[in-house]
This record gives structure tokens, sequence and C-alpha cells, in this order.
């Protein structure tokens, strides 16, 4: 029988010289890239936050840096972050052995980062350009919904509010005029004033204390009364009246998070349609990475393209020469306003796909379908009947734009054979079209339709959609942890950042690169150019050193 050999066990006896614990560390290790990066980012605007004074402050770079690789990683919580760098030796290596508890984690992310990570989310994308890996000529646009931090069950209503707050007018409008009535019946002189149709709060007020001036001994039932304006009618106003306040123009709000608005979502478990407190963040993709992302408190797409674009040039300065999207950013404001930059849009429209489909094609009786004399202005139905102008109309979008729409009818549609397939309304059949929107289609079809939309449209799937895919389902992100628009936008570009980290860590290790085990942990050479080593020569590894070397050069400078 052979002998038995276990490996030597040091148990808990201590080393002389132990050896250098990071070095189990890969070169290639995704800790490794964000503490790189991160040595790469100016945080002078976030150091000038700092006012001295007490004890000694957690470095904020090094708070950065947790920060990022705890996203990266998947780590959201502040609890579980501090535990991770008591525990995990990536978090140790990342935070130079600091241990901040989670309340400093919490404080730093909610105080102090927030103001700054859309500097820091930018300043990643340009290096991601200086790479080579985006060049931010091209966005592929889309949105998804994620469920905010409140309960499904603190829902404020528009409707719900309107309704109580007019029942409430009501009820106070007859409590005054029976009080004035009162009191002219008691000939008291008091010139009895004509309500307005609206009353609010300031103008409640205003008549109560005008009242109790004027009445020095009022009777039991109007002193009853008053006290029933001023103790429960005027605070219901007041809080109604702060409820319209916090909508603003949304239709609805969570109680413990008023940013949030209720939306209808995918993840319908129960498939009854309920309706949950979410967000609706935007992202613009490029080659998977996300370069750029905005968060909207709306449920549809459409309104949110303007502003997500505006905030894209604003980060950049700079205007992408081709835009991607799907149907749900297609409109006549969005084309229009899109043509004003001077972009190429690649942008689909509703009925976009139904149109190619024979069904659609071949029938003759839908709008699009039928004849059109331009040069008389008129549609000719199916049976050769003329629809002739019989006015204009407009119709104005939630944003405020306002479209222009023709009305055509038909003179005689009594008797017709084709009646039944053609309409089912009373009287004769009235079409509306929009002329400038249809032509703005035909455009968006020419684009989408030639070699490049074709390439945009196979590309578009594997783009915004995977990185959406990426977060919420690898990543596990389907719910904000956060409250708050601001600090929601702060969660999510932190997500983002983990993103971009993580595509670039699988590009560098594709490549081959790999970064030094030295570590600038003593914080001094900001400025000093990150450190990497090529094992084999490659255009790829080239670029990832020069750009980062150019990167601290303009730091520096």
């Amino acid at each position: 029988m052979s002998k038995v050999v276990f490996k030597n066990q040091t148990g808990n006896c201590p080393e002389l010289f132990p050896a250098n614990i990071f070095d189990k560390i890969p070169d290639n290790h995704p800790a490794r890239l964000v503490d790189t990066v991160v040595n790469s980012l100016d945080i002078s605007d976030i150091i000038k936050r700092y006012k001295g004074g007490g004890t000694s402050a957690y470095h904020p770079r090094m708070m950065i840096k947790v920060l990022f690789y705890s996203y990266l990683s998947n780590v959201y919580s502040c609890r579980k972050i501090a535990k991770a760098l008591n525990e995990n030796i990536h978090f140790m290596f990342i935070s130079g052995n600091s241990t901040p508890d989670f309340r400093t984690i919490n404080d730093f992310r909610g105080k102090i980062l927030k103001d700054s990570i859309k500097t820091l989310f930018a300043e990643v994308v340009k290096m991601l350009v200086e790479m080579g890996y985006v060049s931010l000529d091209v966005q592929y646009i889309d949105g998804t919904k994620i469920e905010a931090k409140s309960n499904k069950y603190t829902f404020v209503w528009r409707k719900t509010v309107e309704k109580h707050k007019e029942r409430l007018e009501g009820k106070i409008k007859s409590v005054l005029s029976d009080i004035e009535e009162s009191i002219l019946s008691d000939n008291q002189e008091v010139n009895q004033e004509e309500l307005p149709k609206k009353i609010d709060s300031e103008e409640l007020r205003e008549r109560l204390s005008a009242i109790n001036k004027k009445l020095k001994e009022p009777s039991k039932k109007i002193a009853k009364e008053l006290q029933k304006l001023q103790e429960e009618h005027l605070p219901k106003l007041e809080k109604y009246e702060k409820d319209l306040e916090i909508l603003g123009d949304r239709n609805s709000y969570s109680k413990t998070d008023h940013d949030a608005t209720f939306m209808r979502m995918k993840e319908d478990h129960m498939k009854n349609g309920q309706l949950k407190p979410a967000y609706n963040p935007q992202i613009s993709t490029e080659n998977q990475f996300i370069t750029h992302a905005t968060i909207h408190q709306t449920a549809g797409d459409t309104t949110t393209l303007k502003s997500h674009l505006d905030s894209f040039e604003k980060s950049y300065s700079k205007q992408s020469k081709e835009i991607v999207a799907d149907a749900g950013y297609g409109s006549e404001e969005n084309y229009e306003m899109l043509e004003k930059k001077g972009v190429d849009a690649y942008v689909k429209y509703n009925y976009f796909h139904m149109e190619q489909k024979k069904k659609t094609k071949n029938n003759p009786f839908l709008p699009q379908n039928l004849f059109y004399n331009a040069a008389q202005d008129f549609y000719v139905c199916p049976m050769g009947q003329r629809m002739e102008n019989v006015g204009q109309g407009k119709r104005t979008s939630s944003n405020g734009y306002v479209s222009q729409v023709t009305y055509y009818q038909a003179k005689n549609c009594e008797g017709c054979p084709l009646r039944a397939q053609c309409h089912k309304a009373t009287g004769n059949r009235r079409i509306e079209v929009n002329h400038r929107l249809n032509f703005l289609k035909q455009q968006a079809k020419e684009k989408l339709m030639n070699k490049k939309g074709l390439e945009h449209r196979s590309k578009r799937p594997i783009e915004a959609e995977a990185a959406f895919g990426q977060l919420k389902s690898n990543n596990k992100f389907n719910r904000f942890t956060l409250t708050g628009l601001e600090k929601v936008e702060l969660e999510f570009l932190l997500m983002a950042i983990g993103h971009n980290l993580r595509k670039m860590v699988a590009k560098s290790m594709h490549s081959g690169l790999k970064l030094s085990k030295k570590s600038s942990l003593g914080y001094k050479p900001y400025n000093s150019r990150p450190v990497f080593y090529v094992p084999k020569e490659n255009s790829n590894q080239r670029s990832l050193v020069m750009a980062l070397d150019f990167q601290n050069q303009k730091i520096a400078a």
C-alpha cells in the first residue's frame, strides 16, 4: 500500500515575512482595471467639496474606486460593501486596506458623488473614445421601465385628487355661504362677498381671518362651522394643493417617493396589468457600451428623446451624426427635432412593420392606401367617390407640440355596396390626415430601407436591448434601491459605469492586455501615467496605453 501524503498546513502560525496577498489577484482582474481607470479621472471638483477641519476623511478617489468596483461586481448595498472591504481580497486591494463603514459609504454616495456622477460617467466614456471602443458618432437609443423602491400600494392619482378637491371646494363654499347668511340675519354689519368659482387655501385663510375679526361673539352654530373650516377643511385643501404641485404634468406619484410615477410594467406576474411606481431610464449605446443615460418620469418613450439628446450634447459638446431608435420614438415632433439638429435619423414609426405585410398593403380601405390627388387636394375611395377637404384642425401633444391635420369626407356613402367593409360610423366616411407627418414618415421609410438603414436595424436589437438585458437579467438590477430622481439617476449611472468597465475588462482580456501589479495607493501621482505591461505587440493594446496616457496628460495640463 502506498504512503498517503498530505500538503502542509500553516494553520494560524504567523509568518515573519508574509507574502503580499495582493499578488494573488490576476493581472487582468477587474479590480486592477478599476484602479487604473479611476486613477486617470479628474476629481478636483469633488475634492473642492471638502471643507476641512475635524478628523481626516477617506480620500474620495478611494471611495470612487470602491463604489465603481462594487457596482461592477453587482454589490449595491452599502452594508454588503462595508462587509466586503473586511473580507474580500479584491475590495481590500481597491481600497488600499481602508475600511469605511456603511454610513460613510452611503453618505459619500448620496451627498458628495451625487453632484459629480454625470461628469465622471462622461470622463469614462471619453476614455472609451480615446481607446477606440466608441466614436460617439452614432447612438442606439432605447428605454425600459425599472421599478422604484416604493411599495405598489402608495399611489396618489390625479383624477382622485381633483375629484376630492372639487367636492371639498363645494362644501367650503356652502359653509361660507351659510355663515355669511347667518351673520346677515343677525343684523351684523358684514358685507356678503361673492365667492369665486374655485377657492384655494390662501383665499379660505383670508376669509376666515376677516370673519373672525368682524365677529365679536359668534353663535354656537357659526363657531362650530368656523372651527370645522379651520381644523378640517383647510388642512385637507392644503393637502390636495400640495398633491397637485407634486404631480406636475403627471397623472400619479408615490407617497414614499414623490418623483416615481406609476407605470405598467412588462414583468406582470399576476397578469392583471397592475401599475407600479417606476422610472423610465433612457440609454444611448455604441458597440454595446452605454455612452449616455438619462432618467425620466413619463412611461412613454416619445416625449423623452429631445431631453435625452440635449443632455448628450451638454455632456460631450457635440451631437452624434446618426440616431437609431425603434417605433416608440417615431413622432412628428421628434422627426422635426432631429431634422433641425442635422442628424441622420433611422427612427421607425408606428405600423412600420405592419405596412410591409400583405394584409395591410392589399387593404384598399385603409387611409394610407387611398388614392390622393395632391394637385386638387382630394382622396378617392375604393368605389371611386371623391373625398373632399372639409376643414383643418390641430392636435397638441403632451409636450405642447401642435400638429396640423386635415379632414376629408365623402359626399354620399348611403347605399354603397362596400360600406360595411369601408367604415362602421353613421353618415358619410370621414378621415383625418397629417400630411406633414406622412411626408416625414416617407423620408424615414426610405432611410430605413436603404443599405445603411438595414444595417442599423439589424444592429439595434443587439445594442441598447442587449445592454438592458445585461443590467436587468445578468446583474439582477430590477428595482432601484434609492428614492428621489437625483439619487435614482446616481444609482443608474453607477450601474452604467459598472457595465462599461465590465465590457472594458472583457475587451482587454480578449486583446491580451495586462495591467501592472503596481498600484498608486498613496494617492499622490494622480497625473502620472497608468502603468501597463504588454506581453505581445498589439494595436488594441497600444491604443489603450496611449489613450490613458493622453487622458492623464490632459488632467496634468
